[in-house]
């Protein structure tokens, strides 16, 4: 009975923030600015817009079935499409480099570790969670906080608008700083991940205990 009342009361504590705060935006941040925004000249939807908007319906749709899925395998299949995704807008910024390093990287390296693990992991429904949640409720709570300020901030923040220049390589720049400018950042990173490595394999390896 204790455990129902205190989660109730968190429940009603966190509604009346959410809707505190969404408040509280709209009246300091979000009002005056839509008031002072000037409207958008009317343009005619081309191929790479449409093509845009897309691949970002794919990202949001893909990070919403991470969330919202309760099944692993689902949940990672939608982590494909949102790096999938996330690689192809970096295409619309001429950033080939990014694009190439999410495509091997999140995609071919961490995801296809993630499915590996999900396959050969058999008693993965077995576990139980101890760990108390707000459950959905409260992801709900959090969505209605953050989801009007971040469209507020893309809708009537006054983005500074420039001509795009033509598309231009930028592997061969950043390969360049990376072995050169930037060389002891990108080792020390490289050491870091190093480390992690290490750890994990530490943390799971299995102990073998004498009779």
């Amino acid at each position: 009975m204790t455990q129902t009342t205190g989660k109730l009361l968190g429940w009603i504590l966190g509604t009346a923030l959410a809707i505190g705060f969404v408040v509280v935006m709209g009246q300091l941040a979000i009002g005056p600015a839509a008031q002072s925004m000037v409207p958008a000249p009317a343009t005619s939807a081309g191929l790479t817009e449409v093509l845009f908007y897309v691949l970002a319906g794919v990202t949001i749709a893909g990070a919403a079935g991470v969330a919202l899925s309760h099944n692993i395998l689902y949940s990672a299949i939608g982590l494909l499409m949102a790096l999938l995704g996330a690689g192809s807008l970096y295409v619309f910024l001429s950033a080939d480099f990014l694009a190439v390093a999410q495509l091997l990287i999140y995609i071919g390296g961490v995801l296809v570790l993630v499915l590996f693990a999900v396959m050969l992991t058999n008693r993965i429904t077995e576990i139980t969670v101890s760990n108390t949640s707000l459950g959905l409720w409260g992801g709900l709570m959090l969505f209605v906080a953050v989801a009007p300020v971040l469209l507020a901030v893309a809708l009537v923040t006054p983005w500074a608008t420039i001509t795009p220049a033509a598309a231009a390589h930028t592997t061969e720049t950043i390969g360049d700083a990376l072995l050169s400018r930037w060389l002891l950042p990108f080792e020390v990173a490289s050491l870091v991940l190093l480390a992690s490595l290490v750890g994990a394999v530490a943390i799971a390896r299995k102990e073998i205990k004498a009779d």
